[in-house]
């Protein structure tokens, strides 16, 4: 799209178009529900930001990069706590707050999705606390675990006190209890009929509706990393370093 297309059109046309350039325009400091009616170049001059800037970032988002799966089971297991860590912070600083904000500033005006925007309202913003709050326990009891036994691989641990995480934690019942706990958008879904869209679906609801349903195929995409990567790579460090115990236990 040329500089002039997009300075021209309202930010609710821009929105509408794809939806995408709604979270674009968000990080560039314009809330596509602020300024529905106001042009692009309009809302520019009255916040005093360059439209060059705001032209370049929008092309910037629109960027299609290939995307080769990585080949994370061939990554050493730390490397691939790192790049769910990583993913937790994009959940947590950004992908969670911009919906929550959306979510926020819901109004429905369509008599289909009133009693939606109600249900969302309070249903999200639970969702999002116990979300973040199974992160920082994952973080801090798995991903701490795991790498406490890559730390014995390499004849960095005290006997005593691995012994005693080992008895502690379950890395099996573990990877039962995440694998039944995966679906944790079914509330949101069951609110939101699926994601079904009528025709005459409103833009903020549109814009809903695609960040939820991203959301969730972000969600589904790193629960089969852990599930299917992380989890059978730390059960055979586990059963390493247990070997390792129970041979260096021999000699003593």
């Amino acid at each position: 799209m040329e500089a002039d297309d997009l300075l021209n059109k309202s930010i609710y046309e821009l929105v509408n178009q794809d939806h995408l350039l709604a979270r674009a325009l968000y990080a560039l400091g314009i809330p596509f529900y602020e300024y529905p009616n106001q042009t692009l170049d309009d809302v520019c001059r009255k916040k005093g930001i360059a439209t060059e800037k705001i032209v370049q970032g929008l092309r910037f988002s629109k960027e299609q990069y290939p995307e080769d799966e990585l080949p994370l089971f061939s990554y050493q297991i730390d490397l691939i706590i790192e790049y769910l860590r990583h993913a937790h912070y994009l959940f947590i600083k950004h992908k969670l707050p911009f919906i929550h904000r959306l979510i926020q500033n819901f109004k429905a005006e369509h008599p289909a999705y009133e009693t939606i925007e109600k249900d969302l309202k309070i249903l999200f913003p639970l969702f999002m606390e116990d979300f973040i709050q199974h992160i920082y326990e994952e973080e801090d009891t798995l991903f701490r675990y795991i790498q406490s036994l890559e730390r014995a691989i390499g004849g960095n641990y005290h006997p005593a006190r691995l012994y005693y995480a080992m008895e502690k934690s379950s890395l099996q019942q573990c990877a039962l209890d995440h694998e039944v706990h995966d679906d944790e958008m079914q509330g949101i879904r069951k609110i939101t009929q699926d994601y079904f869209l009528t025709k005459d679906a409103p833009v903020h609801v549109k814009i809903i509706f695609a960040e939820l349903l991203e959301f969730e195929k972000n969600l589904k995409a790193h629960a089969r990393i852990e599930n299917e990567i992380l989890f059978p790579k730390a059960l055979l460090l586990e059963s390493r370093v247990k070997i390792e115990l129970s041979e260096k236990s021999k000699w003593n």
